[in-house]
C-alpha cells in the first residue's frame, strides 16, 4: 500500500508563499470501503506530515473527507497551522458538518472547494474563511460570479489550477487574494530579461562544480576572475556562521572550508538574489528541489544515460526558461549540457526524459502518470515519497542557511575574534 504526498505553494499577491496545500494519495482509495480504509491507513502518514521541517513553518491546507474528520485527524495539527478544506462530500454528510462547526469553534480556519450556487454551500458560508475557485474547468462567467460573491461576503478568494498565462491574468484582474496551481510560481517570473547571464561565470561555475570529478583549480580560477562571486564567497566563509579563528585570505582556501556541496546551492541562489529582488523565491526553491529529487532517484534506475551530477543539472536548469522569461531551448542553448539532458528537458525523450516527467508528475499530483513513469524506469514505488520528503527537508535547511543575514553575523564575529 503506497502513499504519495506533495506540497503545492499558495502564493499571495506579493509573490510570496502564504501556505502550502498538501495533496496526497493512498493506493487504498481503490479498495472496497476505500474512504474508511484510507482513514485507518493514514494515521501514521499524518503524524509524519506534521513536521515543520517539511512544511517549513507555513500554514497548511489539507482536504479532509468525512471519515478523516470523524477520526479527528485535524487535531494532529495546531489550529494556527492548519486550514481544513472541505468539499461536497462533507456538505452532504450531516455528522461531518457538525464536526466542522466544532473545529471552527476550536480556532481552526475553513476553506471550501469548488463552490456552487446551491443552498448547501450558502448554508455553511458563515464559518468559511476561504473560497477556493477552480480556474481550470469552469466558464469565465461562472468564475467571475463566484469571485464577486465571495469578495462581497468578505471571504478570501484562492484561485487554484492557475496553470496558464490566461488564467493567471484573469485571477489578477478579478483581484483574487491568493493563487495556486501546478506550476503557479512560474507565472510570477520577472519581467527583466537576463540572457547576458547565460554567458557569465555563474553558468560556467555551475557546470564545473557539478562534474562527476570537480576540479578545484578550475573552480578557483572561475571564481577568482569575477569579483561578484569572489567577494561574497570570502565574506560568507569569514562570517560567524563558520566561526573561524583566522580569516581566510584566498578563494581556494574559502572553497576548501565551504565544500563543493554547499557551493553549488550558494552560487545558484546568489546569481538571482544579487541581481534582482523580483525573482520568485518559490521558483528558485523549485529548482533546488527538482535537482535533488532527480539526483536522488538516479541510483534506482538501470541503464540511465546520464550521471547523478547530470541529473542534478537537469532538475536545476529545468526552470531556467521561466526565470529568464525566454523559451527553455534558448536558455539552455549556451550551456554545455549533454544531448540527453537537453532532449529530456525539451522533448522528454529517453529514460532521462522519463525521469524528468516523473518529477513533474509528482509536483503536479498526477499520480497515474507518476506510477507509469516509475514502472517504466523500474523505480520501487515505495521509495518515492521517502525521497521526496528527504529532498524537501534538505532544500528547506539549505535555503535557511543561504538566506542568513551574513552581514550581521560577520559583524558579530569581529567582536568575538581573538
Amino acid at each position: 500500500m503506497e502513499k504519495y504526498v506533495v506540497r503545492q505553494p499558495i502564493l499571495d499577491n506579493k509573490k510570496e508563499v502564504y501556505a502550502y496545500e498538501i495533496l496526497w494519495r493512498d493506493d487504498s482509495e481503490h479498495m472496497e470501503r476505500a474512504d474508511i480504509t484510507a482513514a485507518n491507513a493514514i494515521d501514521d502518514f499524518f503524524y509524519e506530515l506534521n513536521n515543520q521541517k517539511f512544511l517549513d513553518g507555513k500554514t497548511t491546507f489539507i482536504t479532509f473527507t468525512p471519515n478523516l474528520l470523524l477520526k479527528n485527524i485535524p487535531k494532529m495539527f495546531t489550529s494556527s497551522s492548519l486550514v481544513i478544506q472541505i468539499d461536497d462530500s462533507v456538505l452532504v454528510h450531516p455528522l461531518a458538518r457538525k464536526i466542522i462547526y466544532r473545529f471552527k469553534k476550536q480556532g481552526y480556519q475553513v476553506a471550501i472547494c469548488d463552490f456552487e450556487f446551491a443552498p448547501r454551500y450558502f448554508s455553511i458560508l458563515d464559518i468559511v474563511d476561504y473560497i477556493k475557485v477552480n480556474f481550470a474547468n469552469q466558464s469565465e462567467t461562472s468564475i467571475r460570479n463566484i469571485v464577486n460573491m465571495g469578495a462581497n461576503m468578505k471571504k478570501s478568494i484562492i484561485a487554484y489550477n492557475v496553470n496558464t498565462p490566461e488564467t493567471y491574468d484573469l485571477a489578477v484582474e478579478l483581484g483574487c487574494d491568493f493563487l495556486e496551481g501546478a506550476n503557479v510560481a512560474q507565472q510570477f517570473s520577472s519581467k527583466v530579461h537576463r540572457m547576458d547571464h547565460l554567458q557569465s561565470n555563474f553558468f560556467q561555475l555551475m557546470i564545473a562544480i557539478t562534474r562527476d570529478e570537480p576540479n578545484i583549480d578550475e573552480i578557483t580560477e572561475i571564481i577568482s576572475r569575477d569579483v561578484t562571486l569572489a567577494f561574497p564567497l570570502i565574506k560568507l566563509v569569514n562570517s560567524a556562521y563558520f566561526a573561524l579563528r583566522n580569516r581566510v585570505q584566498s578563494v581556494k582556501q574559502a572553497l576548501i572550508i565551504l565544500g563543493l556541496g554547499q557551493l553549488k546551492e550558494w552560487v545558484y541562489l546568489l546569481s538571482f538574489k544579487e541581481g534582482s529582488s523580483d525573482y520568485p523565491e518559490e521558483l528558485i526553491r523549485m529548482s533546488f528541489l527538482r535537482a535533488h529529487f532527480c539526483s536522488e532517484l538516479t541510483p534506482y534506475i538501470q541503464d540511465l544515460e546520464i550521471s547523478k551530477s547530470e541529473a542534478y543539472l537537469m532538475g536545476m536548469f529545468s526552470t531556467l526558461g521561466s526565470l529568464m522569461e525566454v523559451p527553455l531551448e534558448d536558455a539552455i542553448s549556451e550551456l554545455h549540457l549533454s544531448e540527453a539532458v537537453k532532449n529530456a528537458l525539451l522533448h522528454q525523450e529517453g529514460r532521462c526524459g522519463t525521469l524528468y516527467k516523473l518529477v513533474q508528475c509528482y509536483e503536479n499530483a498526477d499520480w497515474k502518470g507518476l506510477i507509469l513513469c516509475a514502472q517504466e524506469l523500474q523505480i520501487p514505488e515505495s521509495i518515492l515519497t521517502q525521497k521526496y520528503f528527504g529532498c524537501v527537508e534538505y532544500v528547506n535547511n539549505i535555503w535557511r542557511q543561504l538566506m542568513n543575514p551574513y552581514e550581521k553575523m560577520s559583524e558579530e564575529s569581529e567582536g568575538t575574534e581573538e
